[in-house]
């Protein structure tokens, strides 16, 4: 039984403000607590953002090459915990072992590694003329991250934050949040100064509406649903910071006449299937081709079935979904998916077969689904594939981004026909024949999905704000 009474606060290990409650954090596969945590309060919030404010003044002016050390030693102090944080991920989320593994802990080291080959020849100055265009870190930031990838999604914004001079206050899920607290253990470790990163767990309703009003924080980052994601940047808004988001999905795979009918729909199931299907990204509405559609569903009925589900810490590919809450809303969405008339291939209601505890979901698979069912709007966050017929390449594509979502497309089918598709999606990011991750590459999305955009380069700007200079070279304006 883990015990987490304390925040991460100013450098060291302290008591909350206020004696607070104490919340169970349950293990999805066995229903029972696996540990405790502290919740905190808005007084919590306020110490950890002074704290950074008090930071910043002297961590912003730190040089490309003090920080690009300070990143190697985390990195270092990251791998010395690498199996003790994918254990946690699996006890306290239910990632299977060797996803934990190979996945969701070996992310957090990623970008950190990526982080520092940004900033080696990252260009923080420009001169324009005579005009010095600098990028200067934005300040405090306040981080608000989710529980199903949750070191990910913690490391893809602490790396460039740190990389670009700022400071920080995070607070983790609730749900998942002992992998957090070893990540604070692991920057402690590697000599981050006090003040610079800060730790206070609770709910986002308390934690999480303090830091978007916090007027200390500069700008704040947020990962989750679409609906908190509208909570966040109305808290922020008297304070008129930045806010960055990276929200809901319901990505569209669309699979061409053209595809390896085998190959798109088998993998297509597999990639909406991994981590139960709890990923903003997953692509979980599959369009193929009408006169296709029957030797499809053969395709995923068998991949799906395929996909063993039980304890994570054997050999099963799935392993519960996170919660109580999200097994519900899974086991309402799928009776909906039978009420509404889609044909239900394979999976439906209830646990898998001899399994009478933990949060498990049978993987699903509906077909002949229509746009306009519920499974095909609403974003399920479980083992729930739809998959649409089209008449047209056209239709598919117009269904496709019918959505008010927009963080990832998939295509299936011979590459020059698949970029002509690519360049017609509503999506941050478009991945064709599934391609593997690229960690340089953007990630975020366009409408409701988000804001913004994590990875590579392109996220340190989100921790950038930009200064013209005017005048600085005056002998190049008198040459003009």
């Amino acid at each position: 039984m883990r015990d987490a009474p304390k925040f991460y606060i100013d450098g060291q290990w302290v008591d909350p403000a206020q004696p607070g409650t104490m919340l169970d954090v349950i293990n999805p596969a066995t229903e029972e607590p696996m540990g405790r945590i502290a919740m905190g309060s808005a007084a919590d919030v306020d110490r950890a953002a002074r704290a950074a404010h008090a930071a910043f003044a002297s961590f912003s002016r730190t040089t490309r090459t003090e920080r690009l050390e300070l990143l190697g030693a985390i990195a270092a102090e990251y791998q010395k915990r690498y199996p003790e944080i994918a254990a946690v991920i699996t006890e306290e989320m239910g990632a299977p072992a060797w996803l934990a593994m190979q996945a969701q802990a070996a992310l957090g080291v990623a970008h950190f590694q990526t982080a520092m080959a940004v900033l080696k020849d990252y260009r923080f100055e420009e001169d324009r003329g005579g005009t010095m265009i600098l990028k200067e870190p934005i300040g405090v930031c306040g981080f608000i991250t989710p529980w199903n990838w949750p070191i990910n999604q913690i490391a893809c914004k602490v790396a460039p934050a740190l990389a670009t001079g700022c400071t920080m206050v995070l607070k983790p899920s609730e749900v998942a949040p002992f992998n957090a607290i070893l990540f604070a253990e692991v920057l402690h470790a590697a000599g981050v100064p006090k003040g610079v990163f800060n730790l206070v767990n609770g709910d986002g309703p308390t934690v999480g509406a303090a830091i978007s009003s916090h007027p200390l924080i500069d700008m704040v980052s947020f990962t989750g649903s679409t609906r908190a994601g509208i909570e966040v940047a109305r808290n922020a808004a008297p304070s008129v910071k930045r806010v960055h988001q990276e929200l809901g999905g319901k990505s569209p795979n669309i699979v061409l006449d053209s595809a390896d009918l085998a190959a798109a729909v088998g993998g297509g199931v597999k990639s909406m299937m991994m981590n139960s299907g709890q990923s903003c990204n997953a692509p979980s509405r599959m369009f193929v081709p009408r006169p296709k559609m029957e030797e499809a569903k053969a395709i995923a009925k068998a991949a799906a079935e395929a996909m063993t589900v039980g304890d994570p810490n054997g050999n099963s590919v799935l392993g519960p979904v996170v919660s109580e809450v999200q097994f519900n809303k899974i086991q309402g969405l799928i009776q909906k998916g039978i009420d509404e008339g889609a044909t239900l291939v394979t999976g439906g209601p209830g646990r898998p077969d001899g399994l009478d505890k933990g949060y498990y979901v049978k993987p699903t698979v509906f077909a002949d689904v229509t746009n306009d069912m519920t499974i095909a709007k609403e974003e399920i966050f479980g083992p729930v594939l739809a998959m649409l017929p089209y008449d047209s390449l056209d239709q598919a594509i117009e269904q496709g981004n019918d959505t008010p979502y927009g963080l990832a497309a998939y295509v299936q089918g011979p590459e020059a026909e698949a970029r002509q598709v690519a360049l017609r999606m509503r999506a941050g990011q478009v991945i064709l024949n599934g391609a593997g991750p690229d960690f340089m590459a953007p990630f975020g999305g366009y409408k409701q999905s988000g804001n913004g955009r994590e990875w590579g380069d392109h996220a340190f700007g989100e921790f950038l704000e930009t200064k013209a200079v005017i005048g600085w070279s005056q002998q190049a304006q008198a040459a003009e």
